[in-house]
This record gives structure tokens, C-alpha cells and sequence, in this order.
């Protein structure tokens, strides 16, 4: 009789440790299912790689449904770009547009990159997507805001766009056209793409709140139309025959000391 009484309280024993197993197996596994681990842009002081962080969830992005939906949310960020940085609030809501398909593209809308810039120098969060080669890596941002900084710092620090910034800030047709001709694109019609959806949805009314309703004008005294935006192909000896001037004539008003064109420089063609 005792050994049956052991027997049956030892199987009582070995069930209720294989029950509490199964219990904390499926606990676990739920758990698992609602964590992620992403890389912080920042680095860890004593080992300087990236630190691994736990994210509970993914912040919702909000999907436009219209491109005034789109125009509604970001407008007021490409204004704050435009102040800070000098680039068209117009130019940049309309690439935006472009380029992220009204927000509507997946780069935008699972990782908050409107401008579909890549991961070069880029230690933060990525996701790759088909471009122009297969599986690219394309940085990830936490906010689009973010991804409009990072357009402006991308105009900003490269040298073959700073002739952009000689223009008037209110030229959205000499931006349109100057950033192709400084390699931005290579689409033949991207400078007609921006124009035509900054003048159907009058983007440039957001210029025109930042300045004050007045066409602000750069300081130069050199008259806009004696001006010349170098793009790919050009020559010293090409553009003397297009102004109708000569090469020495071109060095001297642009004080140059040898024949080199920089892609993006604006050119002196005529004096005032």
C-alpha cells in the first residue's frame, strides 16, 4: 500500500513540473513575437560599435491618401528647411512628391526616407530595396522629418549643387533645371516633372510665407541673365560661341586661370 501511495505521489509530482514547463515555454514565445532589435546610431563609448536596442513596437506612419494631404503635412517642414538651409520650400515639397510617390512609396512609408537617399556614411537603422541594382541599402528614419534634414544636408555639402544657391531662392524653374543639370537625375524630363506639380498645386506660395510675400534676390550685382549654370558636356569654348563672347573674355569675368568647368558652378557670361 506505501508503494502505491509513493508511486502515486511522485506522478503527481512529475505532472505538475512538466505542466508549469509547458506554461513558461508559451509565455516566453509570445513574448518573442512583439520584440525587435534595432541598431542605435549611436555608439557605445567603451566599445564604439552601434548599440543594440529593444523596441516594444513600430510608431505608425501616416499614409497620405492625396497629394494635398501630403502638401498639408509636410509643407510646414520643407518651410523650416527652406529657412535653414536657403533651398526652395516649393523644390522640396515637390520632390518630395515625386520621389516618394505622396508619401505613398514603400521606402516612405516603411522607412520614412522621402528622397530615397542610400546608406553612404550611414550608421543608423537601414532597409534595402530594389533601385538601381538589386537589394540597395537606403537609410531609415524615425520620423520624415529627418529624411528632409538629411535632403538638405545632401544639397548643402556637395560642391557640384553649390550653384544652386547662387540662384534667386525664388527661381523654382532655375532650381528645377539645376539640379538635373548637376547630376541629381538623370530623367531628361525631371526638371518639367517639378515645375508642373509646383505651378498645379501653387507650391510656391510656401516660398513665398517664408520670405515675407517679397521675391527676395541674392546680393550679387551680376544680372541673373548673364548668368550661365555649368552641366555636363559644357565648355569654355562651347559657351563662348553660345553668348556670342570669346574664351579670354569668359576667364577674365569669371577670374579663372586655366580652361576647367565645375558641373553646378554658375558662370559669368556678360557684364552688366
Amino acid at each position: 500500500m506505501r508503494k502505491l501511495i509513493l508511486l502515486f505521489l511522485l506522478g503527481i509530482f512529475v505532472f505538475s513540473c512538466g505542466s508549469s514547463k509547458k506554461t513558461s515555454s508559451r509565455k516566453h514565445k509570445n513574448k518573442q513575437k512583439t520584440e525587435r532589435v534595432v541598431t542605435d546610431p549611436r555608439t557605445n563609448p567603451k566599445t564604439n560599435a552601434p548599440k543594440e536596442v529593444i523596441v516594444v513596437e513600430d510608431t505608425p506612419v501616416r499614409v497620405p491618401t492625396t497629394v494635398e494631404e501630403y502638401i498639408a503635412l509636410f509643407s510646414g517642414v520643407a518651410q523650416e528647411e527652406m529657412r535653414l538651409y536657403h533651398i526652395p520650400a516649393s523644390i522640396t515639397l515637390a520632390q518630395g512628391i515625386l520621389e516618394s510617390g505622396s508619401g505613398k512609396g514603400r521606402l516612405a512609408v516603411e522607412a520614412n526616407n522621402h528622397f530615397g537617399i542610400k546608406c553612404h556614411d550611414w550608421t543608423g537603422a537601414r532597409i534595402y530595396h530594389d533601385d538601381d541594382a538589386s537589394q540597395e541599402c537606403f537609410r531609415k528614419y524615425n520620423d520624415a522629418k529627418y529624411s528632409y534634414r538629411d535632403h538638405s544636408l545632401f544639397l548643402t555639402h556637395r560642391s557640384r549643387y553649390k550653384g544652386l544657391f547662387a540662384l534667386d531662392i525664388d527661381d523654382y524653374k532655375g532650381w528645377a533645371k539645376g539640379l538635373r543639370a548637376a547630376g541629381y537625375a538623370t530623367d531628361r524630363k525631371y526638371p518639367d516633372k517639378l515645375i508642373s506639380l509646383i505651378e498645379r498645386y501653387d507650391l510656391d506660395k510656401y516660398d513665398d510665407e517664408v520670405t515675407g510675400g517679397k521675391r527676395a534676390r541674392k546680393s550679387s550685382t551680376v544680372n541673373a541673365k548673364h548668368t550661365h549654370l555649368i552641366s555636363k558636356g559644357d565648355t569654355l569654348y562651347s559657351l563662348s560661341r553660345r553668348y556670342n563672347t570669346s574664351v579670354d573674355e569668359l576667364k577674365r569675368l569669371n577670374k579663372l586661370t586655366n580652361n576647367n568647368l565645375t558641373i553646378g558652378s554658375v558662370l559669368i557670361v556678360k557684364s552688366n
